[in-house]
């Protein structure tokens, strides 16, 4: 006889296994841009950050990461192209400030 006690199960008790889809970037229109933070994105990527596009991130049973076909550098462009990299420009912050006061 298996004599464990039930536990009711409430909304609390109840946690969402599922994030919610992070905030996309705005399109970057200058070239030059889209070429800054690609490469500083391809660079984090050669040290061993998880890529953020859903079909190559790894196996959340396993935790075994998607074998990536193309280079890095392709996949740092698709995640910029996507809106899933988030960056910010130098002296944004600034302006930012001084738009609150």
């Amino acid at each position: 006889m298996d004599e464990t006690p039930e536990v009711p199960v409430t909304e609390e008790s109840v946690v969402e296994a599922v994030s919610p889809e992070p905030q996309r970037m705005p399109e970057i229109h200058s070239r030059f841009l889209y070429v800054d933070v690609s490469a500083k994105r391809a660079k984090q990527l050669r040290r061993g950050a998880l890529p953020r596009l859903p079909h190559l991130r790894p196996d959340p049973e396993t935790g075994v990461p998607a074998e990536v076909a193309t280079r890095l550098e392709r996949v740092a462009m698709q995640e910029v192209k996507e809106g899933r990299v988030v960056y910010e420009m130098p002296g944004q912050a600034e302006v930012e400030k001084k738009g609150t006061k």
